[in-house]
């Protein structure tokens, strides 16, 4: 159904200023009511975009754009100086967006920055529009990165970094091995085999304990403890590898100040890629970005 109707003009007295009366059921240049646009977004949260056009028997366009602007007053500009603690990790987008680098707000799992691109100069945006805050971030949790530890060294000298936990030792530990796979036995055979592999995989499994101590000066001297036996044992590998803990034995025991890590901002990852797989892609990247950015709202919120 279209309704036609006249819009009335006024003219200032004073300066002879002529303005259109403002109408309160619909925006300026927009073909459609705020009560239109209120059902479509009621619609989309159940709906894809394409379910909800037909539905409507309006475009395609029309509901993407409804949806962009929607997201784009609530989520287009997400405040920074209430950060306190933060995570930092990159995305694969595939082959049209590459990689994306986000920030999430660790305290509501907000993403609260999407960068272009992957490493320290995708969060050069960031670090500019942070130092224009109040912001006093206490805490990152990001990967073993140098250039992100870099540049969080740079930008927040006074914030503490912790590094991902034990996940980022992929072997898998004794108590997750499957019995009916027969992978214990297999692997008891191998360690029985290859004593250097024996000696690198039964010190992986003590060095998890490093996250169950009592506190951090116990964490602190255990860790010591277990380099200085990696540095003996003859393991190439774990000499390497002792070495790589001493030099980020700060961000590691920093889990004992704030156990923070970037396990929520890799949930976020996952949801953004099962965003990415319902809509078969995204040619508009403004929205994409705002739709991540909504992520942390969203179960079925906006799909497709």
């Amino acid at each position: 159904m279209i309704v036609s109707f006249g819009l009335h003009r006024v003219r200032c007295r004073s300066c002879g200023t002529v303005r259109q009366i403002k109408i309160g059921f619909a925006d300026e240049n927009r073909r459609y009511t705020k009560q239109f646009e209120r059902y479509v977004l009621e619609l989309s949260r159940e709906m894809t975009i394409q379910g909800v056009a037909r539905h409507l028997g309006v475009s395609w366009d029309v509901v993407k754009d409804i949806q962009k602007r929607y997201l784009g007053q609530k989520f287009g500009k997400p405040k920074l100086t209430y950060l306190r603690a933060i995570a930092i990790d990159e995305i694969y987008m595939g082959k049209r967006h590459r990689f994306r680098t986000l920030v999430m707000d660790l305290e509501t799992g907000a993403v609260v920055f999407v960068g272009e691109g992957k490493g320290a100069t995708a969060l050069n945006p960031f670090w500019k529009r942070l130092g224009r805050t109040k912001a006093k971030i206490r805490a990152v949790a990001a990967d073993m990165s140098a250039a992100y530890m870099q540049a969080v060294r740079e930008n927040l000298p006074r914030a503490v970094m912790v590094l991902k936990g034990t996940r980022w030792l992929l072997l898998k530990n004794w108590g997750n091995l499957n019995d009916k796979r027969n992978e214990k036995q297999r692997l008891l055979e191998a360690l029985h085999i290859n004593q250097p592999l024996a000696t690198a995989y039964y010190m992986k499994e003590e060095l998890g304990l490093l996250w169950k101590q009592q506190d951090k000066p116990t964490a602190e001297s255990f860790l010591k403890d277990w380099i200085a036996r990696a540095h003996v044992s003859g393991v190439r590998m774990l000499q390497k590898f002792a070495k790589t803990l001493a030099a980020h034995g700060a961000a590691l025991l920093g889990y004992y100040d704030h156990p923070i890590s970037t396990g929520p901002l890799e949930a976020t990852n996952n949801k953004i890629k099962t965003m990415q797989r319902k809509a078969y892609g995204y040619r508009d990247l403004e929205f994409f970005t705002l739709k991540i950015y909504a992520s942390h709202t969203m179960k079925y919120a906006l799909v497709g």
